[in-house]
C-alpha cells in the first residue's frame, strides 16, 4: 500500500493516526460505561451519552464560575488548576446523573423482572429527557434568578445552541514523532484513558467488590445465594461508569472546548461501537475498540474525505460483527479471570 498516494506522506499518516487514537480515547472512556453495565446486567445503557454530556456542562459552569464569560488562551499548565476542579465537578456531575438513571429508570424496573425491551426503552426516554432538561436550562436560571447574570450563556436562544468555554488550552508540542509534533493535550488523554482502564481492569479482576461483579454478571441467583447484594453491585457499576463518563467529559473538552444538549448523542453512539466493536462487556475490549474505531475513522477521513467520517466508523463496526459477533476480544466480565 502506498501511504503517500492515501495520505500524501508518512507524516501525515502518523498526524492521522496519532489523532485518531487521541479521539478514540476518549470513545474508549464513554464506552467503559456502556461495557460496565452490560457486563452485570446484560443490558444497554442509552442513556450513557447524556451522563457523559452533563459532565461537559460541569467542566463549562466551572470555568464560567471561576473565570467568567470572557475570552481567554491558556496553555496546559495555566489551566491545570482549573481543569482538575473541572474534573471533579464533571465526575460528581456524571456520576449523580448515572445514579439517578439506576434509581428511576432501571432499578423499579429490574425488581418487577420486566422484559428487557422494557427496560431498554425506559432508557431511550430518560436520555431523551434528560437531553431536553439540558435544553431547558434557561427556565432553571430564572427558577433560581441567576438568568441575568448568566445572560451570555442561557438565554432561550442559545439554550440549544453549541457553547464554547471561554478559556481555550493551548497544545504545546513535547515531541516529534517522525514529522508530527505530539502535544502535551494529546499524551495526557491517551495517559488518561489507559490509566482508567488498567485501575477499572484491576478492580474487576483483583478485588472483593471486583468478585461481586462477576459473580452477579454470571449468575445473580447464586451471588444474591452467596450474599451477593446484586442492588448494591448494580448501583456502584453505574456510578463507576458515571465517574469514567466524567473523565472523558473533562478530556473531551479539554481537547474540543464547546458542547450543547444534543452533544452526547454521536459520541454516544460512537463509544456504543466502540464497546461493541472490542466485545460488550469487556474492559480490556472497550479500550481496543475506542482506539481502534478511532485511528480507522481518521484514515478513513483522509482517504475518503472528511464528510465521510462516520460512515467509515459504522461500516468497520458491520465488517467486525461479520467476521467476529462477539467482537475482537470476547470475554464478558462474568468470565473475566481473577
Amino acid at each position: 500500500m502506498d501511504l503517500g498516494a492515501l495520505f500524501g506522506s508518512f507524516d501525515s499518516f502518523l498526524s492521522f493516526t496519532i489523532g485518531g487514537l487521541v479521539f478514540g480515547a476518549i470513545y474508549a472512556l464513554i464506552a467503559l460505561g456502556y461495557t460496565m453495565v452490560y457486563g452485570v446486567l446484560q443490558l444497554i445503557n442509552f442513556a450513557h451519552s447524556e451522563v457523559f454530556m452533563y459532565g461537559t456542562f460541569a467542566v463549562a459552569w466551572v470555568f464560567v464560575f471561576l473565570h467568567g464569560t470572557g475570552s481567554a488562551t491558556w496553555d496546559l499548565k495555566q489551566a491545570a488548576p482549573t481543569l482538575l476542579v473541572a474534573l471533579v465537578a464533571a465526575m460528581a456531575m456524571s456520576a449523580a446523573i448515572a445514579l439517578l438513571l439506576e434509581r428511576v429508570a432501571y432499578r423499579p424496573l429490574i425488581k418487577k423482572n420486566a422484559p428487557k425491551l422494557i427496560i431498554l426503552i425506559s432508557a431511550i426516554g430518560a436520555s431523551f429527557a434528560l437531553s431536553e432538561a439540558m435544553g431547558l436550562r434557561d427556565r432553571f436560571a430564572g427558577w433560581f434568578g441567576v438568568d441575568n447574570k448568566l445572560a451570555n450563556y442561557v438565554t432561550p436562544a442559545k439554550a440549544r445552541d453549541v457553547y464554547t468555554n471561554p478559556v481555550t488550552i493551548e497544545p504545546h508540542g513535547l515531541f516529534d514523532i517522525g514529522g508530527y509534533t505530539v502535544t502535551d493535550v494529546d499524551l495526557t488523554i491517551i495517559v488518561a484513558a489507559l490509566a482508567m482502564m488498567i485501575v477499572l481492569d484491576q478492580l474487576v479482576r483483583r478485588t472483593r467488590f471486583g468478585r461481586g461483579i462477576r459473580s452477579v454478571a454470571q449468575d445473580p441467583e447464586s451471588a444474591a445465594l452467596m450474599g451477593v447484594n446484586a442492588t448494591r453491585v448494580v448501583q456502584i457499576t453505574f456510578l463507576i461508569g458515571g465517574l469514567a463518563a466524567g473523565v472523558a467529559a473533562t478530556l473531551y473538552m479539554m481537547k474540543i472546548g464547546a458542547t450543547k444538549q444534543s452533544a452526547g448523542f454521536l459520541l454516544g453512539v460512537k463509544a456504543f461501537t466502540a464497546a461493541v466493536m472490542g466485545g460488550i462487556g469487556n474492559l480490556r475490549g472497550a479500550l481496543l475498540g475506542g482506539l481502534t474505531l478511532g485511528v480507522m475513522e481518521n484514515w478513513g477521513a483522509a482517504v475518503f474525505g472528511n464528510e465521510w467520517r462516520d460512515v467509515v466508523s459504522f461500516v468497520l463496526l458491520v465488517l467486525i460483527l461479520l467476521v467476529r459477533p462477539s467482537g475482537i476480544l470476547g470475554e464478558s466480565l462474568g468470565k473475566a479471570r481473577a
